[in-house]
């Protein structure tokens, strides 16, 4: 899709605890907009407490899109969050509305709007038997078959890196072609949507940290343990994708009596600590970003002003 004056959008990211879901909402209630999420938690039903979804209260009457759309038992993946998001993005601009993306997995958010196309996988008992064949012939092997057909991703490749060796010989038994190919076809595609890109973070990494850890401690007295003691009793895997959230497979932990409610608490802290960090990370590589830095508690309504300037 050519980007256009219809296909512009309005993305709001940053770190967990920033305060995306108020000024997204704000925002798309003050100018007619819808907010899509981009979130790869909060699209699993029966998980709200630990992904801190959006209540109706914080909706403030605006449709939100793209969460609670699957079982927590499915394996929902960023091809699929493409399409399905793009098919909703696409739905709002003919409706005349403005789509508002909210959210903080990077990945997401960069694939949807590049229009980035995922190789499809392969079936487990193919991806089963490679990851076999490498346990029993070692990386080193893999790759001297690998180059046969894919010499660029060969020769890129580490004979540790078990993950992306599997993954290119998947891809090219799978479609025939190289993932290096792929990548290369991949990266001429036009943008899908032109985008403001608006990331909300603080000015000292202690307020937000502070943040994060208080947000934990009203997650865990807000019914949380209930919520993870529902999924186990629904039947959804421990290995599952969704119990792979920070906070889910710590409390699964507790439940099971593999880990102390105190252990886990500074568990689920550290780690959605790491977690935002990571998310700075993958925002500071991208020099279209605008920046809305708060020096102590988020002011929701200025920032939409700066928003609403940034358009101008």
């Amino acid at each position: 899709m050519e980007t256009n004056e219809k296909q512009k959008v309005i993305v709001i990211t940053g770190p967990t605890a920033s305060g995306k879901t108020a000024l997204g909402a704000l925002y798309a209630k003050t100018y007619g907009g819808e907010v899509v999420s981009a979130d790869s938690m909060q699209v699993y039903k029966h998980m709200d407490i630990g992904t801190a979804k959006p209540t109706p209260e914080d909706m403030l009457g605006v449709p939100h899109h793209m969460i609670g759309i699957v079982e927590p038992w499915e394996d929902y993946s960023a091809a699929r969050y493409i399409t399905d998001a793009a098919n909703i993005i696409d739905d709002i601009l003919k409706r005349g509305k403005k789509p508002v993306i909210v959210g903080g997995t990077g990945l997401y958010i960069d694939s949807l709007l590049s229009g980035r196309v995922f190789m499809a996988r392969a079936d487990s008992c193919l991806r089963l038997g490679l990851e076999h064949e490498y346990d029993e012939i070692g990386g080193e092997a893999m790759l001297q078959k690998l180059s046969c057909f894919d010499t660029t991703s060969a020769e890129k490749l580490h004979p540790n890196d078990k993950k992306r060796i599997v993954r290119a010989f998947e891809t090219y038994r799978t479609s025939g072609k190289a993932i290096s190919q792929h990548d290369e076809e991949t990266l001429s595609v036009p943008p899908r949507y032109e985008a403001l890109k608006i990331a909300l973070t603080y000015s000292d990494r202690a307020e937000l940290y502070s943040r994060i850890d208080k947000r934990v401690e009203r997650m865990l007295s807000s019914g949380f343990e209930q919520e993870v003691l529902k999924l186990m009793e629904m039947g959804v895997p421990q290995g599952a994708t969704a119990m792979q959230a920070i906070g889910y497979k710590e409390m699964a932990s507790v439940l099971s009596g593999r880990l102390t409610r105190e252990a886990a608490t500074e568990r689920i802290k550290m780690e959605s600590r790491r977690y935002a960090k990571r998310q700075l990370t993958w925002l500071r590589r991208d020099d279209t970003v605008r920046w809305i830095v708060w020096a102590t508690a988020p002011d929701i309504t200025w920032a939409l002003k700066q928003v609403t300037d940034y358009l101008k």
